[in-house]
């Protein structure tokens, strides 16, 4: 049935965990709303033909509609609302929340390209290649103007806005390449802004970035002028930090500096002067760099800078990976104590 009305709707297929939800729930308002058009549309033609002009019905005083069909006709429809409601509620958190297991990925938006970047290195222009079988977490960004990152075979879409990261999470369920779009009007030539998402085998994606990861180099964003070694984004992002001037106010062992440390940072509960607090995740650390006075952790003096127009979206992307890295070490366990026999007492 899903089949069918995918081909009468002429959607593309459904490639992603994601797509079948949204299918659903898109057929079933239009089934819906189908079904009670006609039943307007029948009943509509059925006065038509029974009151048309040059009949003479009989005359019939005036009739007042009962209590319970006014209810129900305000009702019913309420409820078909609030029904859709619910499920596109319902749909939405579960598309809103990726797993904590899911593969991070860099995205970055620019006229008129899309860039990949991984945690561990390889980084890619207009190609993405992920894992099926695998959820995957995009980090989207724009270095010029608003641009939309849509792929219709996985029924996403979001913005990538300038100045700060927006994210969202797919599981692609078989291999192909499926198609990439903008979807916000961002230039001359924003129609051919275009990508794919290659979906790979789980053994074939592994065996694609062990490629990529034994390249000799990279190429960093021409803005940076940065070259070196490909390695991953943590180690550059150390890199970014140094040449910034980052380490003069934040530390990386934990000891309170002009700024917060830096270790265990990464999805730590941080108070606020403002009395409220904020998990400190990839969206707070963007938010922290670009505007760092909207948000101040509590204790500390309002004196960072902003970074805006100096930190070129991959530098951001690296500084928030090797934030994610500095965690603290956990103490071993003691080893257990083997229980000691001996002769029972008599």
């Amino acid at each position: 049935m899903s089949d069918l009305m995918r081909r009468i709707l002429f959607l593309p297929e459904a490639a992603s965990s994601l797509a079948p939800r949204v299918d659903r729930l898109h057929f079933f308002i239009i089934g819906t709303t189908f079904v009670v058009g006609a039943g307007i549309g029948l009943t509509g033609l059925f006065f038509l033909v029974r009151y048309r002009r040059g009949r003479s019905p009989a005359q019939e005083p005036a009739m007042a509609a009962p209590t319970w069909m006014e209810a129900a006709f305000a009702g019913v429809p309420l409820a078909f609302f609030l029904l859709w409601g619910a499920l596109g509620f319902h749909d939405y958190v579960w598309a809103r929340t990726p797993p904590r297991d899911a593969l991070d990925v860099y995205v970055t938006g620019k006229q008129w390209m899309w860039k990949f970047a991984y945690p561990d290195g390889p980084g890619m222009v207009g190609v993405l290649h992920v894992p099926t079988g695998t959820p995957v977490r995009l980090l989207l960004t724009s270095r010029d103007v608003i641009h939309s990152f849509y792929v219709p075979a996985f029924r996403m879409k979001m913005d990538a806005l300038p100045g700060r990261y927006t994210e969202l999470w797919f599981e692609a369920v078989r291999p192909g390449r499926y198609r990439v779009f903008c979807a916000e009007y961002c230039g001359l030539d924003h129609s051919r802004m275009r990508a794919e998402v290659v979906a790979l085998e789980p053994e074939a994606f592994e065996s694609w970035r062990a490629r990529q990861l034994a390249q000799p180099t990279w190429v960093a964003d021409e803005s940076s002028g940065e070259e070196g070694t490909r390695g991953p984004l943590a180690r550059r992002g150390a890199v970014v930090a140094t040449r910034q001037g980052c380490f003069q106010c934040h530390t990386i062992d934990g000891t309170p500096h002009i700024g917060p440390s830096w270790l265990g940072l990464y999805g730590r509960e941080q108070p606020l002067t403002s009395g409220d607090s904020v998990r400190a995740d990839v969206a707070y650390l963007t938010e922290s760099m670009m505007d760092p006075l909207a948000k101040v952790v509590a204790g500390y003096a309002p004196v960072m800078p902003s970074f805006h127009g100096r930190l070129s979206a991959g530098e951001v992307g690296a500084l928030v990976e090797y934030i994610k890295s500095l965690q603290p070490e956990r103490p071993e366990p003691p080893p257990a104590q083997e229980p000691t026999y001996g002769p029972l007492p008599r």
